[in-house]
């Protein structure tokens, strides 16, 4: 069975990783989708790749004139949006004391402000009822040292999700919570570690997991499916752990 047979949706952050694996599964089940990415060229790439049903949009989730133009596409493209899954998002690990200006807002503009823009801007094109899915993730039900950055925005995504729900419940707007704990996606190389930092963190990391792996951007694709579809009609505010266990075992 279909379940997004004649839907449209977008997911920004959708070149790869779980927005990517996303895409591909939307369009299986029967949506028309759009990715977005910050690289013109990996933007259309990927919108090649996944076939006649995406069109790919460069923006930059953090800047507003982005969006903006980014919803004027998608209402001459699609008309109207059924499916919001606001997933870009950025992750940059570093001790306390190293922590600048720039990286504090390098990550609030992308995991917060992009949040808050993708949903803002779109807003008028979604149809009710609708689904509007946030990526979250598994540190903001825990403590991390060297994330605290990073946590502290995808605690306000948490936040997000229980006030934009409060909010848009009367339009018939349903939002939820995806969120991933660790997951084989490109985010990791791009962290700005050298790749033995990154090899030695991502062992630390997978010995913490009760299932002893890292998830795939697959897995989390299916959860994201579940909230985006009538499966989850009866759904509201919530936060979907998909990170193997690792903050409630």
């Amino acid at each position: 069975m279909r379940r997004l047979e004649g839907k449209t949706a977008l997911i920004t952050g959708g070149t790869t990783g779980i927005g990517r694996a996303t895409a591909e599964l939307f369009i299986e089940h029967g949506a028309r989708v759009a990715i977005t990415g910050q690289d013109e060229q990996r933007v259309a790439d990927a919108a090649r790749a996944l076939g006649p049903n995406a069109i790919g949009i460069r923006a930059d989730v953090s800047v507003a004139a982005d969006m903006d133009a980014l919803a004027r596409r998608l209402k001459t493209h699609f008309g109207a949006l059924d499916i919001v899954f606001a997933n870009a998002g950025v992750a940059k690990p570093r001790p306390l004391g190293d922590v600048d200006e720039a990286h504090i807002d390098e990550q609030i503009g992308v995991n917060v402000k992009g949040v808050l823009y993708t949903v803002q801007k779109t807003l008028p094109l979604v149809r009710k009822p609708a689904s509007i899915i946030l990526t979250g993730s598994t540190v903001a039900e825990q403590g991390s040292a060297g994330l605290s950055v990073y946590s502290a925005t995808k605690a306000a995504v948490r936040s997000l999700a229980r006030s934009l729900s409060a909010e848009l419940v009367g339009q018939g707007v349903r939002v939820n919570v995806v969120s991933p704990g660790p997951i084989e996606t490109p985010i990791f190389g791009k962290m700005g570690l050298p790749d033995a930092a990154v090899q030695a963190w991502a062992g630390e990391i997978a010995a913490k997991v009760p299932m002893a792996r890292f998830g795939q951007p697959s897995e989390v694709a299916k959860a994201v499916l579940f909230l985006a579809s009538d499966d989850s009609s009866y759904m509201l505010g919530e936060n979907l752990l998909v990170d193997g266990g690792m903050a409630t075992v």
